[in-house]
């Protein structure tokens, strides 16, 4: 063999060792063995040995390493990083790392994914769901609610603080239901499919407030006081965190406490003087305690030799003097219950801290673990549920309503939009399985809250614009009789809440992304800010040479990726969703090789080039709401019904992440590099196409013709068959229409022409006076014309009854 050919096997062994991610020292032994055996049976000599031990020397001894490579890395590196701030660095260290690790890995171990158990109800909160949920769901009217009352009737309130909707995750040793979250996505999905007033009357205090909070960081007397209280429904809480000058920045509020003493119940105590102004609070005007977030200082140090003790957390009694609550905001004409709360120099004891005095500053983390793990519940929920609500009316709908003598839902263009339906409904009801399973586990999973609440909000919004387009002139006149209407107003208040979409995707996903879910990077920057110098060099040299190897693997990944379009990466299933498996994997080593590229390069400007690290934060929330999806159909036994469904949304979620990836290069500011970056990566543009015409008609079709697939898209929703609920009307009327066509058409083959789907009542008594049906044939003739020509009607009103009146 030649010397060249030797070289070749030296090289070519350290990158497999790199791209196998071996240790530094085990890929040096291996390449000098083969080096070894070039020498001994080739003609190699002195010069390859001295080239090797240049080249490696440096890596492989600490003496040489550490004074010569990681001393000036770690001081460059100390000059490019941008300082965090205590509000950042308190939001990382919240959270925890759970599949979005596995994804910033650059290879997902999916035996991992599949081993992660299914989330199950037990059989209390199975009855809980069928039996006071379903009854709650029957007792509203949502235009009473939205149109005339502007709030849930009475008996509705007491009805939720009797069964406990208001203590889902409270402990059952303090009289509450203690669900999991799990449980609390399926109610909070079944509640939003009915109304979104309730669903926000119910989501909220099981989501960020003072229950949460109190369980987690309360003092003993605040538990034993408020959480049976706030079981039993005796105190209804709000928490009180956006102002006027701080909505996304909620670090940056301006509400401020002052440590001083001052008189409370006649004796002097140790307080606080709490000047604030909030808005935007939900249940604040009916809310008997209030949960606050407020900058605690402490001029006299009373507390101690700190002055600026940071963001701290308060609960405050409504009748608290010179408190100001029960004003309301009016939310895009969805009036659930939400308004400001104000105080001017108000006075309290310092125990009224959650958590008394020790927790006093230290609000900011509380606040980041609480909403972590809310907002992986309440808003997805909300949104998988008003998807799935909204592909069961809209389904059903195109196949009752009828235009040019045919089912609109038997037009292409309808069909489209059923399609992005029912795969977005399918998608989202995976992704809030998979994350609250995740909550469940224990994880408070900061990174997977942010995907899941920016990408399933967004969703929402694409299914209910779909679905006011199904409907036309059913889904625009507002009425009784109108299902849709209300949550296509109240669309932008989920867009808009717990942190606005664009600070999300532009901010959010990535930004914490990177430094929460990267194996190196927080560890890279916990070394640097360490104040003794010696320790500081060992765990940066242990950081960064292990991220150098990392990146080198990634690289190597990305390669093989692109030569062989990932078809030898290994997949868990040998069927149609191999692919999918495969890509992912490849496209996980792309995002964990941009990432170091980007930060590389960038340095700390990556953090203000918002619309590159939203489409990073784009390539990791894609490949999670696949690992979602996949982990779904896997679940539900990979029935091959359901396969439109998983094809349509892995193909569009790939297709976006493709997308993204393109914008990514093409965007990229060192423009020949990201013209080499693209040839390498993607050279020949998306590897996945849009879904098909086939298979969108396919999940157009499942919509709407009652089936297993149709059933388990559906799963969990109000589709209860009494008087006065209209999903159970379409339901209905849905199979009336499909037992009644063969009907139909016999008759219009007797008559000897084509007749319009309408009049069907009067059809029945023509056929049934001719002898050409059977009177059961004649009263399901009837029934459906009456349920047909229900469904299909809209409201009208005398002009007085829409003015609104004064009270």
């Amino acid at each position: 063999m030649s010397d060249f050919i030797w070289v070749l096997l030296v090289i070519l062994s350290l990158c497999v060792a790199a791209y196998q991610r071996l240790p530094l020292m085990n890929a040096i032994i291996v390449a000098g063995g083969i080096l070894l055996v070039g020498t001994i049976f080739g003609s190699l000599g002195l010069l390859s040995w001295l080239v090797f031990i240049v080249v490696m020397a440096p890596f492989a001894v600490p003496s040489i390493r550490i004074p010569y490579l990681t001393k000036p890395m770690l001081a460059f590196y100390r000059k490019v990083m941008p300082e965090m701030s205590t509000t950042e660095q308190e939001a990382i260290d919240a959270g925890t790392v759970w599949w979005d690790g596995e994804i910033f890995s650059g290879r997902p171990d999916w035996q991992k994914l599949h081993a992660i158990p299914m989330g199950r109800l037990t059989p209390e909160e199975q009855a809980f769901l069928d039996g006071p949920v379903d009854k709650v769901c029957s007792m509203i009217d949502e235009w009473q609610v939205n149109h005339k009352d502007a709030d849930l009737p009475s008996e509705v309130w007491a009805y939720l603080k009797e069964h406990k909707f208001f203590a889902m995750i409270i402990k059952k040793e303090y009289g509450g239901l203690e669900f999991s979250a799990f449980a609390q996505s399926r109610v909070i999905q079944k509640l939003a499919g009915t109304s979104a007033v309730l669903s926000s009357t119910v989501g909220v205090p099981n989501s960020l407030g003072p229950g949460e909070l109190l369980q987690h960081y309360g003092t003993e007397a605040q538990k034993n006081h408020y959480l049976p209280r706030l079981a039993s429904g005796d105190e209804i809480p709000c928490f009180a965190l956006t102002s006027p000058e701080a909505g996304s920045d909620a670090g940056a509020i301006p509400d401020q406490g002052i440590v001083c003493k001052g008189e409370w119940e006649g004796e002097e105590v140790l307080g606080m003087r709490l000047t604030f102004d909030k808005r935007y609070i939900t249940l604040a005007p009916v809310a008997t305690v209030i949960g606050l977030a407020f900058k605690l200082y402490d001029p006299d140090g009373l507390l101690g030799s700190k002055k600026e003790l940071g963001i701290t957390c308060a609960l405050i009694p409504h009748d608290t003097k010179g408190l100001d609550v029960g004003r309301r905001h009016f939310p895009l004409n969805t009036p659930f219950q939400n308004g400001p709360v104000r105080g001017n120099d108000i006075f309290v004891p310092l125990d009224y801290i959650i958590g008394g005095a020790d927790m006093a500053g230290k609000g900011w983390r509380m606040l980041m673990e609480c909403l972590s793990v809310g907002r992986c519940i309440t808003l997805p929920s909300t949104s998988a549920g008003g998807a799935k609500s909204c592909a069961m009316s809209t389904g059903a709908y195109a196949r009752i309503r009828r235009q040019f003598k045919l089912p609109i839902g038997h037009m292409e263009g309808v069909e489209e939009m059923l399609a992005r339906i029912g795969g977005n409904a399918y998608m989202m009801d995976a992704v809030t399985r998979f994350s609250t399973v995740g909550v469940d586990l224990g994880e408070k999973p900061s990174v997977i809250s942010a995907i899941c609440k920016y990408h399933l909000t967004e969703r929402s919004r694409v299914t209910v614009n779909d679905a006011m387009d199904v409907h036309g002139g059913k889904g625009i006149m507002l009425g009784p009789n109108n299902y849709l209407g209300r949550g296509y107003q109240g669309m932008p208040i989920s867009i808009t809440v717990e942190g606005a979409n664009i600070l999300t995707r532009n901010m959010m996903i990535f930004g914490q992304g990177a430094m929460r879910c990267h194996p190196f990077v927080l560890d890279e920057i916990k070394a640097a800010a360490l104040s003794d110098e010696q320790e500081a060099i060992k765990a940066f040299d242990k950081a960064v040479f292990g991220h150098i190897g990392f990146a080198l693997a990634n690289a190597y990944r990305s390669i093989w990726f692109t030569l062989t379009g990932g078809y030898f990466h290994q997949s868990p299933f040998k069927d149609s969703t191999a692919r999918y498996y495969q890509l992912l994997q490849g496209y996980s080593a792309n995002l964990a090789l941009l990432t170091d590229l980007s930060m590389g390069i960038l340095g700390g400007t990556l953090k203000r080039r918002e619309r590159l690290s939203a489409r990073l934060g784009d390539l990791l929330s894609y490949i999670y709401l696949a690992s979602a999806t996949l982990k779904r159909f896997d679940e539900e036994g990979r029935q091959h019904e359901d396969l439109p469904l998983l094809h349509w949304a892995m193909q569009d979620l790939i297709y976006n992440l493709e997308t993204a990836l393109m914008d990514f290069l093409d965007n990229f500011p060192v423009k020949w590099l990201g013209l080499v970056l693209k040839l390498k990566l993607i050279p020949f543009g998306h590897r996945v196409s849009k879904p098909s015409d086939a298979t969108e008609h396919a999940i157009a079709r499942l919509l709407q013709q009652p089936g297993t697939a149709r059933t388990r898209l559906g799963q969990g929703q109000y589709l209860t068959r009494e008087p006065g609920s209209l999903p159970g009307e379409l339901e209905q009327t849905l199979e009336d229409v499909l037992a009644a066509e063969p009907v139909f058409d016999n008759i219009c083959r007797a008559l000897g022409e084509k007749r319009s789907f309408t009049q069907l009542d009067q059809l029945a008594e023509e056929a049934l006076a001719k002898d050409l049906i059977s009177e059961a044939e004649a009263e399901l003739l009837k029934r459906t014309e009456k349920g047909r020509a229900k469904i299909i009607a809209v409201d009208d009103f005398a002009p007085e009854e829409l003015v609104a009146a004064i009270r």
